[in-house]
């Protein structure tokens, strides 16, 4: 099976915004679909159950919405773009999604027109907080957003019927997240680890954080991520802080600790996906990076490696949630609980490359990709698992404060 380029949702952003006919025409179609969407107001039974019209303490579902999934037999479902199969000779099927409609009958309307996520939670928010229909009954956001969507409300609980082989296949390192313990309304379509990125090429490798930040030889030939919660993820386990767990005060002692690395010259500067090219080029000898992009590099340059730091590496996923106001949530779970068939995600793992999130997957990854099955990037072993740490959900309040202290510290 020829293997896709795994690019991190944060990576297909910025390829995305970059101005290719395919692209432009992608975006022109995304734009199209949401205005139509956006016109469309609540028409099949939705209902609001408060009256809190800015959406930052609901607790719980926010309106009630009639499901429709017996009678119209389809799911609508949005997702980033390049983040499923696709037929060799045709990107617009899905062979998943084909066997899905081919098992239980059901349509599956599929569009790739995520391509951040505060731009489409900004696009959809305020017809949620009204209750109004988005025309989506599955949506995916990365962890930290799927917490704010889930604390505001916008979320539909589970079913634990219609779900029990998520709730038996789910990966136990993905268990118990703070931002959804009980496994109730977010479903990781895919995860991904934040490590450090090396081009052993220019440099021999890098262990650490504090290598990062001190060794000579790498002074002005680092970058680090412009995504706040992986940087400071790893600046607080720098300072043996856990980034799941953490105080105000823990945050500043991470961040004082980044600015001297900015302030010394260490760190040449931040980034998104554009440390991919400086690093293949040897432009960059190390660097915070995403796993799916370093096992694109990798798959070019041997020499580039993906090194996981004494500290530890994030892990972060990007989830299936039910968006309140969805009319076919029934149909949306027999999606979720289909993809949690350990087949169903070696194949589609075995496209995307990214790190499978369904038990036993690895075990039918072998009939598929014997080398891909043994690959800790895809399916991280005992060690690795125990080296990775989730950053702890932020009220919007933390949020903004974070963030903007981050900001600063990067000069954004």
């Amino acid at each position: 099976m020829a293997r896709r380029i795994p690019l991190s949702p944060q990576a297909q952003a910025v390829l995305s915004a970059m101005p290719s006919r395919r692209n432009v025409l992608r975006g022109t179609l995304a734009a199209g679909a949401f205005a139509a969407a956006g016109g469309a107001l609540a028409a099949c039974g939705t209902k609001g159950t408060n009256g809190n019209a800015t959406g930052t303490q609901s607790e719980g579902p926010k309106c009630t919405t009639q499901d429709l999934s017996a009678t119209e037999r389809k799911v609508l479902f949005s997702n980033w773009p390049a983040y499923i199969d696709e037929d060799e000779k045709n990107p617009e099927i899905h062979p998943t999604l084909v066997a899905f409609k081919a098992k239980t009958g059901l349509d599956v309307e599929y569009t790739a027109d995520i391509n951040d996520n505060n731009d489409f939670y900004g696009k959809i928010r305020q017809q949620l907080t009204a209750c109004q229909t988005i025309n989506r009954d599955l949506v995916v956001f990365t962890d930290w957003m799927a917490a704010t969507f889930i604390r505001n409300g916008f979320a539909q609980k589970f079913s634990p019927d219609k779900v029990a082989t998520f709730a038996k296949n789910l990966a136990p390192s993905l268990r118990g997240r703070q931002f959804d313990p009980n496994m109730e309304y977010a479903a990781p379509w895919q995860s991904g680890l934040t490590g450090i990125g090396v081009n052993t090429g220019v440099t021999k490798e890098v262990r650490t954080v504090d290598e990062l930040l001190t060794r000579p030889d790498l002074k002005g030939k680092v970058t680090f991520l412009t995504e706040m919660h992986d940087t400071m993820g790893f600046m607080l386990l720098s300072i043996g802080k856990d980034p799941g767990n953490f105080t105000g005060a823990d945050f500043d002692a991470a961040l004082e600790k980044l600015k001297g690395g900015v302030s010394s010259g260490q760190i040449r500067r931040f980034t998104g996906n554009d440390y991919v090219q400086d690093l293949a080029k040897g432009d960059i000898a190390a660097c915070i990076a995403w796993s799916g992009d370093v096992i694109q590099l990798g798959f070019d340059n041997p020499k580039i490696k993906l090194i996981a730091p004494d500290e530890g590496m994030m892990l972060w996923s990007d989830n299936m949630l039910i968006p309140v106001t969805a009319t076919h949530a029934s149909n949306a779970q027999a999606l979720i609980d289909y993809y949690y068939d350990p087949k169903v995600a070696a194949e589609l793992a075995a496209y995307v490359n990214y790190v499978c999130p369904v038990a036993g997957a690895q075990e039918a990854m072998k009939d598929i990709d014997p080398e891909l099955a043994e690959n800790p990037l895809i399916f991280p072993d005992a060690a690795m698992q125990a080296k990775t740490k989730i950053f702890m959900p932020l009220t919007e309040a933390q949020e903004k404060e974070y963030q903007g202290k981050f900001q600063a510290a990067i000069g954004a």
